[in-house]
């Protein structure tokens, strides 16, 4: 055992000898270095299951054994409940003979363990963004006795706060302990799935003088076993009967411990429900689950803990939910549906296979909907098959992720903090609050003039009031905004209904169906006996059959990179060895098609009589831009009646007689003409585009969307060349 090691705390060596570890590992003895040698920040990158959680806590625990706080002494801050829970489960274990109580704290808790805490303040406390905002609200009075000696703050998963309106929260929370404390806590961020580090470091030294140390340790090789597959899916077929993209994910997930990662809720109901359906018919147990946002606490619960129990196998469909850090014990097998969004998702989902030193089994399945022959050229590309190549071989080649751009103007965020800080203080003068709103690092690009600008728009909507003292106050329609729990989350949360079956709650859904109506939720068929919209609340009752589930899908951003990367996919010749039998025919057919339009040569192609369409390559953002460019300047010239297409894969463009001849060099011309992206959005608009946007001017709203949304730079980068 190291140096590092003779330096930990009694308790936690004894630890480390009843588990049987036999060295701590690299990134563990690294991070001791720092946190026993220096006073500055720490950020901790190394794969998942490399035991960057241990890393952080061991030295922590280490020093607030030696000298304990006189408050909470450290505060750990994760994205979801879950891997709260599982981080506090683990935690409890490490600390069983030591004197240092954990507490953690989110909607789940009971009141009663959250009230231990708030009496007897000490140890470590974990929480989400969302509870510490409630807490900086509603215990304005009681910060100091609660934080006043906080040493050190933990950041988990940063990756999934960054470049967020959430990750901007986070600083704005920590910038507002350290106003009232007085104190400076050092940060010790961890992920798995970071690009670039220098943008990582400076976000989480955000608002302080601290320098940021990461220490450099060598990755041991990593074992990982890759499939992709793709099917065909019929239309019209007997929905008693498991296709054959079913049966295959049966066959890869029968009588193991897997973990099936879909893009949207919908996506994870019919698998789960499909799953069970063939198990069923083979007489087999029910080992599947579903775990989402709208899968009540008790059933995601349950997940958890099958997944965590040894020797048994069990199938869990989920979304983001359990892509974050949680230890789900020795899983088998990763399935992804379709392609995840990012190199870094596939990465993260990829970690939760593999942990206890055996190879990551990862298999990708992705599906299209059998075209008709009249179907368009950009309806023939497997677009999903493509993107999992791209994502894949830019990871395999170049170890590439995609760095993260910080949001220059987070104006819900501002209206937000405006009226945390506003509530939390009772009254204050415009210019005391302007000051300590400005001061917070993630409204840096924000002027007096237009903080100026918010301030007189709230007052004029009745958000905030003039007393004849000249403080400001909530005015009664900030009350009803702040006056409800879902206030202290800066992202917007759907309004939905809670669905019972009896008195146990089975989730919730968007829509309420009609009485009498089927619908999937849990993996389940449910039909609905009750609707009680003033309590919103659904009575069902479980039923034989197949039901679908209705969510928004899963949107997000995808990179210029993995457009490119695609590109090159169809154009090269190469046959990946992890392609599986259809997917290799898949491939194959679509390069023959795109060798057939010479796709090679040019980007543009006559679809129909006056109709074209345009593979600009591009990511979600420079995507979006291409087409406001269209719509701003070629409408008249090249007589646009529509634009359409799929973001970020193709724009198809219905154009006046004759005209397309003209395209091409119309957008050339345009990407010479140094157009700036202010130029795209007209003085009508306002593009609410976060939960608070509507409270902020349309001037502000405009002046963010042009730069956090649009991205001319780009366009002209990829369509110059």
């Amino acid at each position: 055992m190291t140096n590092a090691f003779n330096r930990l705390a009694p308790f936690i060596q004894e630890y480390i000898y009843h588990h049987q570890w036999t060295e701590l590992r690299p990134i563990q003895t690294a991070a001791c270095e720092v946190v026993f040698d220096t006073d500055a920040h720490l950020l901790i990158t190394a794969a998942t299951a490399a035991g960057k959680t241990e890393a952080a806590f061991l030295p922590v625990l280490t020093l607030l054994h030696n000298n304990p706080a006189n408050s909470i002494g450290a505060l750990y801050i994760g994205p979801i409940k879950a891997l709260i829970n599982d981080q506090f489960a683990r935690l409890n274990d490490l600390l069983k003979s030591a004197n240092i109580p954990v507490y953690h704290w989110h909607g789940d808790v009971a009141q009663s363990r959250k009230n231990k805490l708030l009496q007897n303040p000490q140890g470590i406390l974990q929480i989400t963004p969302e509870s510490l905002e409630s807490l900086l609200v509603n215990k304005h009075k009681e910060i100091l006795r609660l934080f006043g000696d906080l040493r050190f703050v933990i950041i988990d998963e940063i990756h999934a706060f960054m470049g967020s309106e959430r990750g901007c929260q986070i600083i704005c929370q920590l910038q507002r302990l350290a106003q009232l404390t007085k104190t400076q806590p050092r940060r010790i961020g961890l992920s798995a799935t970071l690009g670039d580090y220098s943008m990582a470091q400076e976000w989480l030294r955000s608002g302080t003088d601290r320098q940021v140390i990461t220490p450099k340790v060598e990755a041991g090789k990593r074992q990982i076993k890759l499939a992709l597959e793709h099917f065909y899916i019929k239309k019209d077929v007997d929905e008693s009967e498991a296709t054959a993209y079913e049966q295959y994910i049966f066959n890869l997930s029968e009588s193991r411990k897997c973990l099936i990662f879909a893009n949207n809720r919908t996506q994870t109901e019919s698998i789960i429900a499909a799953l069970r359906r063939i198990a069923s018919q083979k007489a087999q147990p029910d080992i599947y689950h579903v775990h989402h946002g709208s899968i009540s606490a008790s059933l995601r619960q349950a997940a958890e803990n099958a997944m965590r129990e040894p020797h048994s196998p069990a199938v869990t469909a989920a979304t983001l939910t359990l892509e974050l850090g949680i230890d789900i014990g020795h899983l088998e097998r990763v399935i992804q549906l379709e392609s995840p969004l990012s190199v870094a998702s596939f990465l993260q989902r990829l970690g939760r296979a593999g942990r206890r030193g055996e190879a990551a089994d990862m298999r990708f399945v992705c599906a299209e909907d059998e075209f008709a022959a009249e179907a368009s050229l950009p309806e023939q590309i497997p677009w999903q098959l493509l993107q999992c190549i791209a994502i894949i071989q830019l990871y395999l080649e170049e170890r590439w992720i995609e760095p993260i751009k910080p949001i220059k103007y987070p104006l819900s965020l501002l209206y937000h903090q405006t009226m945390s800080i506003l509530v939390a203080a009772g009254a204050i003068s415009p210019a005391a609050l302007a000051k300590q709103v400005l001061s917070l690092s993630p409204f840096a690009a924000i002027s007096p003039e237009d903080y100026k600008l918010l301030l007189c728009y709230l007052i004029d909507i009745g958000h905030i009031q003039h007393t004849e003292e000249n403080k400001l106050i909530l005015g009664l329609a900030g009350e009803r905004i702040v006056g409800k729990f879902q206030f202290y989350a800066v992202f917007a949360e759907n309004k939905e209904y809670t669905v019972k079956q009896g008195t146990k709650e089975i989730g919730s859904v968007v829509t309420p169906p009609i009485v009498g109506s089927q619908f999937a939720l849990a993996g389940m068929t449910w039909e609905v006996t009750e609707v009680d919209f003033k309590k919103r609340v659904i009575i069902v009752k479980q039923v034989e059959g197949k039901a679908t589930s209705y969510w928004r899908g899963g949107g997000g951003t995808i990179h210029t990179k993995v457009l490119q990367r695609m590109r090159r996919v169809l154009l090269e010749d190469i046959e990946y060895s992890y392609l599986q039998k259809n997917a290799v025919l898949r491939l194959r057919k679509v390069r023959e098609l795109v060798n057939k339009f010479e796709l090679d040569k040019q980007q543009i192609v006559q679809l129909e009589k006056n109709k074209c369409c345009i593979f600009p390559w591009l990511g979600t953002v420079a995507y979006r831009t291409l087409e406001r460019l269209l719509n701003t300047f070629c409408r008249e010239s090249l007589e646009i009646s529509s634009i359409g297409g799929v973001n970020p894969y193709y724009l198809t463009v219905k154009l006046g007689k004759g005209k397309y001849k003209y395209l091409q060099q119309e957008i050339v011309s345009l990407c010479e003409q140094r157009i700036m992206s202010e130029a795209l959005v007209s003085s009508a608009e306002a593009p609410e585009m976060q939960k608070y946007d509507e409270f902020i001017p349309h001037s502000l709203l405009r002046k963010a969307f042009v730069y956090d949304h649009l991205d001319m730079d780009e366009v002209r980068l990829v369509l110059d060349k």
